[in-house]
């Protein structure tokens, strides 16, 4: 009997799995015909030991990349797991993130800090509405570090409470004659958040701020 009539011969009495493709091989296959292979080889021309090694190499090398594979989508469905976890916990917490606008929901200031550096003279941010109208300015005094904090509490210049809604924010201090702009770094409150896909990150939806990737957020608290 030939190595071909004997492979032959072991398929056609090995049923094939309901949910294994048809040319697909498997480990247990490949063991079968490697062993009935070598029964039935030629005594007289033996299968050297470099073939038998190599196809064994080969079917190991295929066999380690399915595990590998395998393992690899294990690890980024744990990682998907755990920024599930993650994104979950931000709801409702406040993040420090660099804004031009912010939200002040009636009831709670709308807060944050402006790098003012230790050389300026004076500094002030002004809020505005949605339409553009100034409606408050408050001073920016450095503290520690070179940040100014800010806390509005609503209240416009007429000393009146303003409505609720978005507003926003410039900064600007004087060094010397010179005037500069800076970018306000404004606390938010995280509505909701996504997940981008594996490896991917967190986008989170800022109050007054719109979606931003998490990696923005200089602070959570």
């Amino acid at each position: 009997m030939t190595d071909m009539t004997a492979i032959q011969n072991l398929f056609a009495r090995q049923p094939q799995a309901s949910e294994r493709k048809q040319d697909e091989l498997g480990q247990e296959d490949f063991l079968r015909l490697m062993t009935t292979q070598l029964q039935n080889q030629d005594p007289f021309k033996p299968m050297e030991n470099g073939d038998f090694l190599g196809q064994m190499a080969q079917f190991s090398t295929v066999s380690g990349i399915d595990r590998l594979q395998s393992t690899f989508t294990d690890t980024a469905d744990a990682l998907t797991g755990s920024q599930a976890l993650q994104a979950a916990s931000l709801v409702d917490r406040q993040v420090l993130v660099p804004s031009s606008q912010g939200a002040f929901d009636g009831e709670n200031p709308l807060s944050g800090m402006v790098e003012v550096p230790a050389e300026a003279s004076a500094g002030v941010l002004a809020i505005q509405n949605a339409q553009g109208q100034l409606v408050a300015q408050l001073p920016l005094v450095p503290g520690p570090g070179g940040r100014a904090a800010f806390s509005w509490d609503g209240t416009d210049s007429d000393g009146k409470l303003a409505p609720p809604g978005n507003y926003q924010l410039e900064a600007r201090y004087r060094v010397g004659r010179e005037t500069q702009a800076a970018e306000p770094l404004v606390w938010g409150r995280v509505d909701s958040v996504s997940l981008k896909g594996p490896g991917g990150g967190i986008s989170v939806n800022v109050a007054g701020m719109g979606a931003m990737s998490l990696s923005r957020a200089l602070e959570i608290s």
